[in-house]
């Protein structure tokens, strides 16, 4: 079911991201955006903004849900299959890393600009990636 983002927002915030809610926001806005992802890993009901430059409702007037192959990123969480941390102040445990089921960072690229350093990921097709994957596996020296 959906939930108010400003909902999911404060959630986020209070448990993981104690750095201000626009941030948490325009990202969730993103990953909700079909002309921002190849997959989209949040589906959107409401106005999360236009490929115009239109901006994205206030969080207050939308609503968000994962998306199926968000929930493949996810799937394997309870299998001890990775480490869990102390959150910001200890008081919530947080995943170290995601147990993916298929290569986010490849199939919906990556772009931005740190101190010294920057990167641009273009995005990929998943069912080629998984082809060049299989491939790899039967021959380890292909090019």
């Amino acid at each position: 079911p959906y939930k108010k983002s400003a909902r999911i927002v404060g959630d986020v915030m209070g448990k993981y991201h104690p750095h201000g809610d626009s941030s948490i926001y325009e990202a969730m806005v993103r990953m909700a955006q079909e002309f921002s992802y190849r997959y989209p890993l949040v589906d959107g009901q409401g106005n999360f903004g236009s490929m115009d430059g239109d901006g994205a409702a206030a969080m207050r007037y939308t609503e968000a849900r994962m998306t199926k192959i968000t929930l493949e990123l996810l799937r394997d969480i309870n299998k001890d299959t990775i480490d869990f941390i102390d959150n910001y102040d200890g008081n919530e445990r947080e995943p170290s890393v995601l147990p993916a089921r298929f290569p986010n960072l490849l199939v919906n690229g990556a772009a931005g600009i740190a101190v010294g350093m920057a990167t641009n990921i273009p995005p990929h097709n998943l069912t080629e990636v998984i082809d060049g994957v299989l491939s790899l596996s039967k021959n380890p020296d292909i090019s």
